[in-house]
């Protein structure tokens, strides 16, 4: 079970590290907003990062926003620098959780989950980069399962609307669920949207490592997991889809490959049935085709060279056609924001044997909710804290690194985010 107390010598239920980054100063605020829904009513907390000066700015932010001029004296501030090992000892050492918002992940994450595990502090992360969640799970498994430390990843909009998605479709079909597809539609108000380039150059380091990810993937030599039903018909690359009435191409972020590790780990630790899954995002209408196709071509043709690399890390508004942005989007871009996920899953009615004939049975769920990026990421991410700190005795039976659908199945994760406008719907 996990150890959830603070102690003297372990103060602080979450310590935010990188608070003072752009995604960090959401997370602090979040974390503002439900200190009440802590253990017992109380959440003791700090923020980290490397200068103690920008962090009192987060702190002077955070009280003019929330109106909570308490929180320029009451939050402590822990300096902390992924670059000085014995700073993450002496932080993780005070702290149950460690949230850590320090990307991209794939330079700065792994000396923060090192610290994590070897010091006993659990660490959250809010990854949507499929080779750093999955270098820590060979990496970190048995270290954590050895010290009780739970490490669980990508626990924002990447990818926990997506992972738990699935399992609530799966708890509220009427018998055995054996594949779902997703179909994400994002919406903005008239300002528009914008993503800050942390993201983007997680994107452009993660696509020129896709090779890396492929070797690390067979050292797992995992065995493919059974397939029950109908196998799921793969679509193309660009098409026009009838569920969301608009053009579609594949899902690219981790979403896919984080459902697939929570189906594993289900099927091994639960002997549950597979689940298999396909992730689509609509892009809308032949405007944004055409704009999509000039930015893939650049992207890919860039991406495979360091001077290129360096040029899309340099000018992410030029390549992205706007959608990425050094500054980030305004608080009035955010609040006009908003996500919808809808799941079409299929499957066999109680007392249908799953290995005869094809499916007989669909479902269709929704998860919506706001901004993706910068509200929804750190109500996601402070609700898995709080699901840990709450609800220890749900947890999985030992530590170890976790996706969000392994961590949180039996957890009341889902409802806890319906409470705070994260929405799980079936229609």
């Amino acid at each position: 079970m996990a150890r959830v107390e603070t102690s003297s010598s372990r103060p602080y239920h979450l310590v935010i590290f990188g608070a003072s980054g752009f995604t960090g100063q959401f997370v602090v605020e979040e974390v503002a907003r439900t200190v009440s829904e802590g253990p017992n009513g109380n959440l003791k907390w700090a923020v980290a990062g490397r200068s103690k000066q920008k962090l009192e700015k987060v702190m002077e932010q955070a009280a003019g926003v929330l109106s909570k001029p308490e929180l320029r004296s009451e939050v402590d501030i822990i300096v902390a620098d992924v670059e000085e090992p014995d700073s993450l000892a002496a932080m993780c050492k005070q702290a149950v959780i460690v949230l850590n918002c320090v990307g991209p992940y794939r330079f700065y994450g792994e000396p923060v989950v090192k610290a994590c595990v070897e010091n006993g502090a659990h660490h959250i992360d809010i990854c949507g980069e499929p080779q750093f969640l999955e270098g820590m799970q060979l990496n970190y498994n048995s270290l954590a399962a050895d010290k009780g430390v739970y490490i669980v990843g990508s626990c924002g909009f990447d990818s926990i609307p997506a992972d738990m998605g699935v399992l609530y479709t799966r708890d509220q079909f009427k018998g055995t669920l054996t594949a779902v597809e997703s179909f994400l539609t994002v919406g903005s108000g008239p300002d528009g949207g914008v993503i800050h380039d942390g993201t983007w150059q997680s994107a452009v380091y993660g696509f020129a490592d896709g090779p890396k990810l492929q070797g690390l993937r067979r050292k797992f030599n995992h065995k493919p997991l059974p397939s029950i039903g109908s196998k799921i018909k793969r679509r193309g690359s660009l098409f026009f889809s009838n569920e969301i009435q608009q053009y579609t191409v594949p899902f690219m972020g981790s979403d896919p490959s984080v459902v697939k590790r929570s189906q594993r780990f289900l099927v091994e630790e639960n002997q549950a049935t597979p689940v298999q899954y396909g992730a689509y995002a609509g892009i809308g209408g032949i405007g944004n085709i055409i704009k999509l196709m000039f930015a893939g071509m650049m992207f890919w043709f860039l991406v495979k060279f360091s001077f290129g690399r360096n040029l899309l890390i340099k000018h992410p508004e030029f390549f992205s056609f706007g959608l990425f942005s050094k500054a980030g989007p305004t608080r009035k871009q955010m609040e006009a924001s908003s996500f919808q996920f809808a799941f079409y899953g299929e499957g066999y009615t109680e007392g249908e044997d799953p290995s005869q004939g094809k499916p007989n049975a669909k479902i269709r769920t929704l998860v919506q909710g706001p901004e993706c990026g910068y509200v929804a990421t750190p109500i996601a991410m402070v609700q898995a804290a709080l699901t840990i700190l709450n609800e220890s005795t749900a947890l999985p039976k030992k530590g170890g690194v976790y996706t969000p659908g392994a961590a949180f199945a039996k957890t009341t994760l889902v409802d806890r985010l319906n409470k705070h406008g994260i929405q799980f719907s079936v229609i």
